[in-house]
């Protein structure tokens, strides 16, 4: 033995936390934005919900089956997978879209890539890019209370007016789990109580986005205007629920604020530049693709040899 040590800089991350005991959490914190999902849509927002979970777990049991490897299915990350995915359908969706979506977030995003810890993006946002670009009409079409219709973002977009107050409560067309900011606020505080996530990401991700809104949003500082643009769109539950999964965002301080910042800016790009009137799955997508640039920027340097003096 020469007696050399390798040393690396922190963050030296130790914690009692399980990977199942979190996403049980995860879980727990989903349940008021995607039960107001389906109170609102009513019973085909119920079933696609089941339908993705389902179809999440057995994809990812019967590959490790196929690919003779530990099955973990008893993590419960493809069961929150699944939840999210189908938060993210529309109500409207055939089951068929929430099985494929199902299928190509656990076996193409997740296990393809070695598994829980090796995916290169989130699996559920990744699911649904795919059928945005696959099945975009279906993907696109929002029926509430009987009517198909335009999201209100969409609405804002071309020119027409929107109710605030119906999209912070959740009476508006969009996906399952989007529309209520109040169900989706209650489970991220539970969230930030018992630790699970801080408010780095989100709270830079949601301060950018604004800011940016009311630079190039063409409306200034107007509160009833960026009020419609944080309530709607999926930024609230994209925010605190899928920028934070631990694999896909940076684990170091200075990183965190950068990549929300990063998100902050994309999502604002997408949505007045661009011409989709959403933009958040697509800005989480590109953010979690730049997560290792980040950390190698922003990880501390460490004290010893080879390392900087302070």
């Amino acid at each position: 033995m020469n007696g050399s040590m390798n040393v690396s800089s922190n963050p030296h991350v130790r914690s009692k936390a399980t990977t199942s005991g979190i996403m049980i959490s995860v879980a727990i914190a989903l349940l008021p934005a995607a039960g107001f999902g389906v109170y609102n849509f009513g019973w085909r927002a119920l079933m696609l919900l089941c339908v993705c979970i389902a179809t999440c777990v057995a994809s990812e049991y019967i590959y490790e089956k196929c690919m003779k490897k530990k099955v973990t299915i008893g993590d419960f990350s493809a069961v929150v997978t699944g939840l999210l995915l189908g938060m993210n359908l529309p109500a409207s969706a055939p089951w068929w879209i929430a099985v494929i979506g199902g299928m190509f977030a656990i076996v193409v995003v997740k296990m393809l890539f070695g598994g829980l810890g090796q995916n290169f993006m989130n699996p559920a946002l990744g699911a649904r890019c795919f059928l945005l670009i696959s099945f975009t009409a279906r993907m696109t079409t929002f029926t509430y209370d009987g009517v198909t219709g335009a999201t209100p973002l969409a609405v804002l977009k071309s020119g027409g007016n929107v109710n605030t107050y119906d999209m912070v409560i959740g009476r508006i067309p969009g996906t399952i789990g989007e529309t209520s900011v109040i169900a989706i606020v209650i489970g991220a505080c539970f969230l930030l109580l018992s630790g699970i996530i801080d408010l780095r990401i989100p709270a830079s991700y949601i301060i950018t986005f604004a800011l940016f809104i009311g630079i190039f949003g063409g409306y200034g500082f107007d509160p009833y205007f960026l009020t419609a643009h944080l309530s709607g769109g999926g930024l609230m539950l994209g925010a605190f629920f899928m920028a934070t999964d631990y694999v896909t965002s940076p684990i170091t301080p200075a990183g965190k604020y950068a990549f929300g910042i990063i998100l902050g800016l994309l999502t604002g790009i997408f949505r007045i530049f661009g011409g989709s009137a959403e933009g958040v799955s697509y800005a989480i997508i590109l953010g979690n693709l730049l997560v290792p640039l980040i950390e190698r920027v922003t990880l501390p340097k460490c004290f010893g040899k080879g390392g900087e003096n302070r």
